[in-house]
């Protein structure tokens, strides 16, 4: 999924399934049974038959890694759902600086420490998962694992060159 925010970067490498799996922290199984049912589908490239391949972006893997750790913390699969479909309307920049907060049941947004707090004070966050901590994660084992264009299926090893790193160089950082 391109995000008009990236004027500039022409297209996204693509990751096929397997690579994904390795990035999230999912098993194949679980990768395929959230794109059937819709929950994570690849922005890249569909399914389009049999033995066709799946390429998934890095915001993908992004979301697949989030999905994986609330899971792994007992939010069901209906929450998780709801939250997926908050977090695809959200521009890369603000999933950037956004920490998701849940209580088990119910998943909650915060954009800054004071809504953290708040949310704290009212009782209702236990847990915190940083996306951009998230983001770094998948960064790294990105760097080490190969994508490949969606136009012709080159294969592209070692990408360290993803949305965060291209916003940082237009920016001087």
């Amino acid at each position: 999924m391109n995000d008009d925010s990236r004027t500039g970067v022409d297209q996204e490498i693509g990751y096929r399934g397997a690579t994904a799996c390795v990035a999230a922290g999912i098993t194949y199984r679980q990768l395929d049974y959230w794109a059937r049912t819709g929950l994570v589908e690849p922005g890249i490239k569909s399914a389009s038959g049999s033995g066709s391949q799946r390429l998934y972006g890095f915001r993908d893997i992004l979301v697949l890694k989030i999905v994986k750790r609330l899971l792994d913390t007992g939010v069901s699969l209906q929450n998780i759902r709801t939250a997926v479909e908050h977090l695809r309307k959200r521009g890369i920049t603000e999933l950037e600086s956004m920490t998701l907060m849940s209580d088990g049941a119910s998943i909650y947004e915060c954009a800054s420490a004071d809504d953290i707090i708040d949310l704290l004070q009212g009782g209702q966050g236990v847990f915190g998962i940083a996306i951009s901590k998230v983001w770094t994660e998948v960064e790294g084992s990105l760097a080490t694992l190969q994508g490949e264009s969606p136009v012709d299926g080159t294969v592209v090893a070692n990408l360290t060159m993803d949305e965060l790193s291209e916003r940082r160089k237009r920016k001087g950082a």
